[in-house]
């Protein structure tokens, strides 16, 4: 079951806070566990949305609940997502240092990247879009490649 939110303030669509009584949206429950495909699916269709703060609540999760060999994988996506975060807040150091990070942390799994995931792909996506940042290129990054339904036709 679920955990109930540990901090129950209203979040906008990035996940900054906005007072209390404002019409926040919807955020997904912490503590869910949730298989590898349906992290990448519920993640997938947050980043698409535009929701890449709420899409690393979900790879946080998967993060501290998925098995020893893949928390490295499960915690760079979720810094992959933060980073996304942060150019969509205007943040572009933070973008940069998030997105490398992640990358970092994702790059041991190219060789052999389980659940589907193409990591060279999604890191030739971190690089791009660490550029575009330091392009001062718009906010809003496309979301990065992911299995399942949820991924944008390209």
């Amino acid at each position: 079951m679920p955990r109930p939110r540990r901090n129950t303030r209203p979040r906008d669509e990035l996940g900054r806070p906005l007072p209390y009584g404002s019409a926040g949206v919807d955020q997904p429950p912490e503590g869910v566990l949730r298989s590898a495909p349906e992290s990448l699916a519920e993640a997938g269709r947050l980043l698409a949305a535009g929701r890449p703060f709420h899409a690393h609540e979900v790879f946080e999760d998967a993060w501290k609940a998925g098995p020893a060999g893949e928390r490295e994988l499960w915690r760079g996506l979720a810094q992959l997502a933060v980073g996304v975060t942060h150019a969509a807040r205007g943040n572009a150091v933070g973008a940069r240092r998030l997105l490398e990070r992640g990358a970092r942390a994702v790059a041991p799994y190219a060789a052999a990247a389980p659940h589907g995931l193409d990591v060279p792909a999604l890191l030739r996506w971190a690089a791009d879009a660490g550029a575009a940042v330091d392009r001062g290129v718009p906010v809003r990054l496309p979301p990065p490649p992911l299995p399942g339904p949820s991924t944008p036709d390209r």
